[in-house]
């Protein structure tokens, strides 16, 4: 099992040599969002972060893969997010890593401590319920959940369901970040305890895994299993919300080191708590 924050911090970290191309590194680089990080002209939060003439949907046709509805409600959408975006995420989730509350291998009721390393914004969760100060780390208030970080997940929703209206009530308030090494996995679970029903919205970043998402009644089959690769959005919402899903595996070296990580996957969920 990886140690908490070095783990992350140094898997991840490009060579200077990298920096000096324009790629990120941990030693002050320059974001490609600029001053106004995500969000701002070019940045995350709007349609101008994408590539030059580059869809998401012409991306996956030139890898070999397509959306694909999983279930009522679930989306897998390859390539949704452009190299560039990948790399301003791949930042900022450093930056939340380090702190106020540090990433952290969260300890279950009984005892068990989760192999995924985790970090929260927004809302701080630990087993099993949502707090704003995280007690079982260091007792800190969790960093704020950006407006980018909104206008990012309604983008998702619209172009998962194909549907321009699909995001103009989500407001989604927090986001666990999930680091895998290459031996991280996550047992099949249901995303229960927020008191809404919004969709959850999934990025992936690095290395590639298998995703089984199942039904929502029982752990066991029926699911399918997805490979989710870099880049990729997976939404769960409507008669698909609750259901149980889980990350058997994960695929070591599949990564491209120009996210930004060398090694490893991360996993961002924005979700809806319905708390106030």
């Amino acid at each position: 099992m990886s140690t908490p924050l070095p783990g992350f911090e140094d898997i991840g970290r490009l060579r200077r040599t990298d920096a000096r191309r324009g790629a990120h590194s941990l030693d002050g680089a320059r974001e490609l969002g600029g001053a106004d990080r995500p969000g701002g002209a070019g940045g995350l939060g709007g349609r101008e972060g994408r590539e030059p003439g580059r869809s998401a949907a012409a991306a996956a046709e030139l890898a070999g893969r397509t959306r694909r509805e999983v279930g009522p409600g679930a989306v897998h959408l390859p390539h949704w997010l452009s190299p560039a975006e990948q790399r301003e995420l791949v930042s900022a989730c450093r930056d939340w890593a380090r702190g106020p509350v540090p990433i952290r291998h969260t300890r279950l009721p009984r005892g068990g401590v989760m192999s995924v390393q985790t970090v929260c914004i927004g809302w701080h969760w630990q087993p099993y319920a949502y707090r704003r100060t995280a007690d079982d780390v260091n007792g800190a208030r969790v960093a704020e959940f950006p407006d980018w970080m909104v206008r990012l997940g309604r983008r998702a929703l619209v172009d998962a369901y194909q549907d321009a209206s699909a995001g103009d009530d989500y407001t989604p308030d927090t986001a666990l970040i999930n680091f895998y090494d290459s031996a991280a996995k996550l047992g099949m679970h249901q995303d229960r305890e927020e008191r809404s029903s919004a969709p959850v919205v999934s990025l992936s970043i690095g290395d590639s895994c298998v995703f089984r998402f199942g039904n929502t009644e029982t752990r066991t089959r029926p699911y399918t299993d997805i490979e989710l690769a870099s880049g990729d959005l997976f939404v769960f919402g409507g008669p698909s919300r609750f259901a149980y899903h889980g990350v058997p595996k994960v695929y070591p070296g599949t990564g491209d080191p120009a996210t930004g990580l060398t090694a490893g996957r991360l996993n961002i969920t924005m979700r809806v708590t319905g708390l106030t």
